[in-house]
């Protein structure tokens, strides 16, 4: 009797710990060694009346140069969330630059989280990507501005601000397909003739 009560045990036990898996505890038992939290691609589009308030953030790029939401007013762009030894961010990174070419009145703008200035150009020079990248390592100053309700809480992450320099779109992760981002940006870009 002892031993068919144990073996239930063993078998519930199996069972409802299969019913909540999670990806970063599988990952970490994986031995992965991946070093971040990567999100499934997921995107969320908010109607206008539902976003949030500006978000408003300052930094330094590679170059030196100041970046603030400011030089952004009144325009609709893209920001992405990255860092040089993320493999989504590799990945994804010759879409941001087909992208950027493609949409000359819709700026990118780069928020890299953990790398130096040189690491940031390397990378940039290799995929070619000509928009700025604030460097936010050091201080995470950027990442807290967009700590809202649509924060950037995997690496990568994309999001596509409105005129007033509100999130209106965001993919987490990965850009699986550039015609994701691209159908967001045309419909923040439309949303001025409304």
């Amino acid at each position: 009797m002892k031993k068919l009560v144990l073996a239930v045990g063993i078998v519930l036990l199996l069972a409802l710990a299969g019913c909540t898996p999670d990806k970063l505890a599988n990952q970490y038992a994986s031995g992965s060694g991946q070093g971040y939290v990567s999100g499934d691609g997921a995107n969320t589009e908010i109607p206008p009346a539902s976003r949030d308030a500006a978000v408003e953030f300052s930094g330094t790029d590679e170059s030196g140069g100041a970046v603030s939401s400011q030089d952004y007013a009144g325009k609709v762009y893209v920001v992405n969330f990255w860092y040089a030894a993320c493999p989504p961010c590799r990945s994804e990174a010759s879409d941001l630059k087909t992208l950027s070419d493609k949409y000359a009145d819709v700026q990118f703008l780069g928020v890299n989280i953990s790398d130096s200035a040189d690491v940031a150009k390397i990378f940039e020079t290799k995929y070619g990507l000509q928009y700025p990248s604030i460097l936010d390592g050091q201080t995470a100053s950027v990442q807290l501005a967009f700590s809202g309700a649509v924060a950037p809480n995997a690496v990568p992450t994309t999001l596509v601000m409105d005129r007033e320099g509100r999130v209106a779109a965001r993919i987490s992760g990965l850009i699986r397909d550039p015609i994701i981002l691209s159908g967001m940006i045309d419909r923040v870009v439309a949303e001025a003739g409304k």
